[in-house]
């Protein structure tokens, strides 16, 4: 049941395409304040699992993708994800020795340099940027990486993802 190819990396692309539908996915105007940044939680997830497979590269392809799913400007998201990506493979060693907890900060850390990244972007454009709410996206992907982490971590090993 668990084996279709040598190394599954069809759960890879399966992950990010629940996270773009998680992304897109229509709430009511006070929860989407607090919208987390799904498809960098499974990015930094798979930059840290498999780095050799997961990198830049992924980054910036699922950073278009969002660009254009979610109609933003062409290029911003890839900036921000590449970036992420990049980030997270240089440091992945490191990274993995963190229990869980300040593995949670580190995500809060590359979440807050991706929403900097949006309001200098916004600014260059002559965009309002979303003020204090704009941030609060980073918080619950603070929140949400332990359950993540552990949820994605048994969908790896179940699938022998490598």
């Amino acid at each position: 049941m668990n084996s279709f190819s040598p190394h599954n990396g069809w759960v890879i692309i399966v992950t990010f395409l629940a996270a773009l539908i998680l992304t897109l996915m229509p709430l009511p105007s006070w929860l989407e304040l607090l919208r987390p940044e799904w498809v960098m939680i499974v990015l930094i997830y798979w930059c840290l699992a498999i780095p050799e497979r997961v990198g830049v590269i992924v980054g910036w392809v699922a950073g278009i993708t969002l660009d254009v799913a979610t109609g933003s400007l062409l290029g911003q998201h890839a900036l921000e994800l590449a970036l992420v990506a990049f980030i997270v493979v240089k440091l992945h060693k490191r990274i993995r020795l963190f229990p869980v907890w300040q593995q949670a900060i580190t995500v809060l850390l590359l979440a807050l340099l991706t929403q900097l990244i949006t309001v200098w972007v916004n600014g260059v454009i002559d965009r309002p940027t979303g003020g204090f709410t704009g941030w609060l996206p980073s918080l619950t992907t603070l929140l949400l990486w332990p359950p993540l982490f552990m949820l994605l971590r048994r969908i790896r090993r179940f699938y022998r993802v490598r």
